[in-house]
């Protein structure tokens, strides 16, 4: 029986969750929604909160899944992230986006995967 996006998204964010643990990040949160849009984790990186977008996909013949996250899925991750950040009074740590690719079973982690966001 074929997946739905929904489990796979979710199958994605499990692949990506045990792959962040085992470089020592700590999550702070899966699935934060708002009106905005939803970040998928939401982690501690040293003294970075880090906002990860996680793309998955079984094989490339659609291209890299980091190229699903264009500026109209940035703004709305942006958006979210400073919702999360006045939410939780974090205005003084600093903050980075992040994407993390998993494609044909290999994780791609790129920091700063976002440019020109403030």
């Amino acid at each position: 029986m074929q997946k739905s996006s929904y489990e796979k998204g979710r199958m994605g964010e499990k692949i990506a969750v045990k792959y962040l643990k085992s470089i020592d990040f700590d999550i702070i949160s899966t699935n934060y929604r708002t009106s905005f849009g939803e970040i998928d984790i939401i982690a501690m990186d040293k003294e970075y909160i880090v906002f990860i977008e996680v793309k998955f996909r079984k094989r490339s013949e659609c291209g890299f899944p980091r190229e699903a996250v264009g500026k109209f899925k940035q703004k709305n991750i942006i958006k979210t992230a400073y919702n999360f950040i006045m939410e939780n009074n974090l205005s003084n740590i600093d903050f980075r986006f992040d994407v993390i690719e998993i494609l044909d079973g290999f994780v791609e982690h790129i920091e700063n995967a976002f440019e020109d966001w403030n």
